[in-house]
């Protein structure tokens, strides 16, 4: 097993709170973590048809059973059993439940209405890059990481992303997508979230997508919700604070895990993303993940966002903590360039910081600090505070 940045949060919150929510997509290795953390605790499965009826048809007496508290896998599939979950811990103290889901909308929706104040909500999205090279899968070079994306499966079973990911977003759809939301037309869903991912990195436009998938404006906002209610796609928000300047408030698209693009993109190997059109969105997409994870793994709720202004200047990542900002540009390239710095620059100047508080992450090897600017390796992330 590869140890996940997340588990010492999750046992220091389990010393505070009696419930325990750790949200995130299928196959990101959730339930491999509880089982490890939480050996004592029951292990219950709420994707088997037999234990979800019993659960569904008798919430109270299912309960009954554990006596101490339990591992709920996969507990959206219930939502009955909050309220029941509610109503122990108020009367029990040393019970201990941690629950496991796939759906934010779902889960999310239930634990506001009934668990708000006694539930810890913690997130595990596929390994970062640090977890990987700590379990012994370090890359020779970008381009494959992106093609194998970082789910856990891949790595723990040795499986070929060609097979692992077709039959990931059937699975999907088949499961989470319909029990969001009844979508008639899987084949036309599918298609919906090919065409996403070759926005990846783009501004979102519905109108746009909308005409080449042949579905409504209104159809593409709810579908798009889908994608971010089980953590397919995420939307990242622009900056425009204090800014006097006109900027785009639109925001862009992308996906959780590169290897799923790569998939619904057709490439079939490595040697593709190199030549591949979107390489630089790729690669932007696999940074960000980063930086995201770095925050979610340590219990931390913070996304980045962009900023692109009327004129087409654009920083691609800010890193925002609080009043603190570090601007990022994020290139594919694996030659350290001035070129890089422009946009940065006039940024820098725009908010009044000073040009060592920005950073270019870049595709090469070697994290240098030049006259001109920081230039980052994406081996080399956590150079980069906040």
């Amino acid at each position: 097993m590869i140890d996940r940045t997340l588990t010492p949060k999750m046992l220091d919150l389990t010393q505070k709170f009696q419930v325990l929510t750790l949200n995130g997509p299928r196959q990101s290795g959730k339930t491999t973590l509880v089982k490890a953390a939480f050996p004592s605790l029951p292990y219950v499965s709420l994707e088997e048809p037999d234990i979800r009826q019993v659960a569904l048809t008798d919430p109270r007496g299912f309960l009954s059973n554990y006596r101490e508290g339990a591992v709920l896998d996969e507990v959206q599939n219930v939502p009955e059993l909050f309220s029941y979950i509610q109503s122990i811990v108020d009367n029990d103290r040393n019970i201990q439940f941690v629950l496991t889901g796939s759906s934010n909308f779902l889960l999310m929706e239930k634990i506001s209405q009934t668990l708000a104040g006694r539930a810890a909500i913690l997130y595990l999205l596929p390994f970062s890059f640090l977890e990987l090279e700590n379990g012994g899968h370090a890359f020779d070079d970008y381009e494959t990481l992106i093609y194998k994306g970082q789910y856990p499966r891949i790595y723990n079973r040795d499986i070929e992303p060609a097979d692992f990911y077709p039959s990931y977003i059937q699975t999907y759809v088949e499961r989470d997508a319909r029990m969001i939301k009844n979508i008639g037309d899987t084949n036309a869903f599918i298609r919906f979230i090919q065409l996403c991912a070759g926005r990846t990195g783009q501004l979102l436009n519905y109108a746009s997508l909308a005409n080449d998938a042949g579905i409504s404006p209104n159809t593409v906002r709810s579908w798009i919700s889908i994608l971010e209610a089980s953590y397919i796609v995420y939307r990242l928000q622009p900056y425009y604070k204090n800014f006097s300047k006109r900027v785009i408030k639109s925001p862009k698209l992308y996906f959780y895990d590169t290897g799923l693009v790569c998939s619904l993109l057709g490439i079939k190997d490595a040697d593709q993303v190199n030549t591949h059109y979107l390489k630089g969105s790729l690669f932007e997409n696999l940074v960000i993940n980063e930086f995201i994870k770095r925050g979610l793994h340590r219990g931390k709720r913070r996304y980045p966002y962009f900023w692109r202004d009327s004129q087409g200047r654009e920083i691609d990542c800010l890193l925002v903590n609080g009043e603190s900002i570090r601007p990022v540009e994020i290139k594919a390239g694996k030659t350290i360039s001035n070129n890089y710095l422009k946009n940065l620059k006039y940024w820098l100047e725009l908010a009044g910081m000073s040009e060592d508080q920005g950073y270019v992450v870049y595709g090469g090897e070697k994290s240098l600090q030049t006259g001109a600017g920081s230039f980052v390796s994406w081996r080399d992330l956590d150079r980069i505070g906040l």
